[in-house]
């Protein structure tokens, strides 16, 4: 499992039982995450975790409150690694434009696998 799959997880819950999961053509986008009869609010879900957390986490911007926020690794490698899963073309170096690049690219993907995410998270 990948790191964005990872991120997925932790914000829509994962669902062991596919078996329910309504049978899609390949190709075609529902915009319902899998198991689910709506889009998952993504901002909501993340903001009862932050509610939830101890620390003060910046996660609408930053790609590293995003995961510390979800329990997941935020290392230069675990982004690096993300970067790669998403197809950032740029230098995998923890730059800024790359961070901003990850947490824009990982809203988005949110998105076509069934978040409702805000635009302004997603431009």
């Amino acid at each position: 499992m990948g790191i964005f799959s990872s991120i997925k997880d932790a914000i829509f819950g994962h669902k062991d039982d596919t078996a329910a999961t309504p049978a899609v053509p390949s190709g075609q986008a529902t915009g319902i995450a899998p198991g689910r009869s709506e889009p998952v609010d993504v901002e909501a879900a993340l903001e009862a975790k932050a509610a939830d957390s101890k620390q003060d986490l910046n996660w609408r911007s930053s790609i590293v409150d995003l995961m510390k926020l979800v329990g997941i690794d935020s290392s230069l490698t675990n982004r690096k690694a993300l970067a790669q899963e998403l197809g950032y073309t740029g230098d995998l170096d923890g730059s800024a434009e790359m961070n901003i690049w990850l947490h824009k690219a990982t809203m988005r993907e949110l998105e076509k696998n069934g978040g409702r995410v805000p635009a302004a998270m997603l431009d």
